[in-house]
């Protein structure tokens, strides 16, 4: 039992990796900020990412740095959009 822990704990992503997210996630989160942009020039301020629900792709951009999430939502970071752009 001991082994598998240690071969599990192997496994376990670390707290500077970020999990791997879904490409079609990035993409449908890139689309939300960017329409955000164009709707709402007048704000001011860098977001830190949007927050999307991963089955209805519907997400809200997020300038907080500590999102509370659904349970059905998930993060994804400006850096993780802006370099999935490219």
């Amino acid at each position: 039992m001991q082994a598998l822990r240690q071969e599990q704990a192997k496994f376990t992503a670390s707290k500077n990796q970020s999990p791997l997210i879904d490409p079609a996630l990035i993409r449908a989160a890139g689309q939300i900020y960017y329409i955000h942009c164009e709707v709402h020039p007048e704000i001011a301020g860098r977001p830190s990412g949007v927050a999307i629900n991963h089955i209805t792709l519907r997400g809200k951009v997020i300038f907080t740095n500590q999102p509370v999430l659904l349970p059905q939502e998930c993060f994804i970071t400006l850096s993780q959009i802006e370099s999935h752009m490219y």
